[in-house]
Parts: C-alpha cells; structure tokens; sequence
C-alpha cells in the first residue's frame, strides 16, 4: 500500500489536456485536494467563529461575514497535500514555490435577500501600494510580482443556489493585455476593478462543489449574492509565492 501510494505521489497529477487548460482559460479544477475530514476540521473551526447558531437559521441575519487567515493544523494541511505540492511543481517548477502556512481569508455566504456589499467582478492584487495596510491600495502588474498562482478552495459543497464565485474564462489574457500597458508599478486594486467591464465578455465558470482550483492570478471573477441556497465557507485565495 505504501508502495503505491509513493508511485501515484510521483506520478503527474495535471495531464497534458489539463495543462493545456489552465494555460488557455485561466484555471484548472483538482478534486479532492484534500480528504473530507480535513474539510470538517476546518469547517468546525469557521463556525465556532462565527457570530451565529450552525443548527439555528434564524441567526443568520447577513448575507455574508468575513473572517480572517487561519494558520491551524487543518486549514495548512488542506494545501500541503501530496496531491496539491505535485501539480504545484507541474505548473511553476520543482522547488521555485513557497509553501502556504496560513490560509484565508473567508467569506462565510448565508442564504439572503439582502444584497451584500462585496459582489462584483475583481482582480486580485499580489504587492502592496504606498499603504501596505489598505488592501485597496495593493497592485498587480503583468509580471505577477509576488505570486506565483492562486488558490480558491472550497471546504463546504456548493450548488447554483449557494453564490458561486463566478470565473470568467480566458480572461487573464485580457487583464494582462491591460496590464502590460502600465509597467511595473501595474494598477490598484481599485483602478483595476473600475476597468474590468470594457474588457471583452467572455464564458463563464461556477465553481460548484468541493474542490480546489488553482488560478492565474490575472484574471478576474464575480462575487454574486446566495438567495436561496445553503451556507457556503469556502477560501476566498490563498497565494503561493515564487
């Protein structure tokens, strides 16, 4: 058994087609990254943090609660996997990644009418501006500077119902047309988001149930609002730095 086990570590987990994928439309989906009692652990962890009953709905009252990075056992295990460090070494070489020991941040999604504040498309940003402190200042250029590839998890299923994060495919092309334009120096987060609707429309991709993707980072997605369905805890990104 452990004979096996070691081969199919070894063993290339992204095929060719799947590669292909992720250098064409942005992203490339790998189920079951990590086990479902990795999962539990760290689901059990987010609702003990939340301000709300698990069992009890009624105390849901926001359609989305954020919670920080998290560098407990189980969150660090679910992205050091066999699994996830092997495709990692298929997509950005052999020992040129920094493992991630902290994880996060969330945005906890509850079943709402209400509209909340965060939904939009975005582009997330790898370096910071002149106030490391405001996220709406960090920047991203072409180069990536920063960040080798991105990471969505998904620690709870996630149905059409649940707010999917939205990626729109083949647009890290797009973003990095934009962005080769500005340098070095790239755009803000906020510059960045404020030109994401003149950029060509392009197929869309629900990140449905669990799974982990991994992402360019230049490319954008859209956060929509969970009307109906149920309480979604997934990652918002988790960088791996090169």
């Amino acid at each position: 058994m452990v004979g096996f086990f070691n081969k199919k570590i070894m063993s290339d987990i992204l095929s060719i087609k799947e590669i292909e994928h992720y250098i064409h439309s942005g992203f490339v989906r790998l189920d079951n990254s990590f086990s479902k009692e990795i999962a539990d652990a760290a689901l059990e962890i987010l609702w003990n943090d939340l301000p709300c009953d698990r069992s009890n709905p009624s105390t849901w009252t926001e359609p989305v609660i954020r919670l920080g990075m998290y560098t407990n056992e189980p969150f660090v295990n679910s992205v050091n996997t066999p699994k996830l460090h092997n495709a990692f070494n298929q997509l950005v070489g052999k020992d040129k990644w920094i493992p991630c020991r902290s994880v996060g941040t969330f945005p906890v999604r509850f079943p709402s009418a209400k509209q909340p504040n965060d939904t939009g498309k975005h582009v997330d940003t790898s370096f910071p501006g002149k106030d490391p402190n405001n996220y709406f200042e960090w920047r991203a250029n072409v180069k990536s500077r920063g960040r080798a590839l991105l990471m969505l998890i998904l620690y709870s299923d996630v149905s059409e119902n649940d707010a999917p994060t939205v990626i729109y495919e083949s647009s890290h092309i797009d973003v990095a047309s934009l962005l080769s334009k500005e340098g070095d120096p790239g755009l803000s987060f906020m510059e960045l988001a404020s030109k994401l609707d003149e950029l060509p429309k392009r197929e869309k991709y629900l990140q449905l149930v669990r799974q982990v993707q991994f992402t360019y980072v230049i490319r954008f997605w859209f956060i929509q609002l969970n009307p109906t369905g149920e309480v979604r805890l997934n990652l918002w990104h988790s960088p791996l730095c090169c």
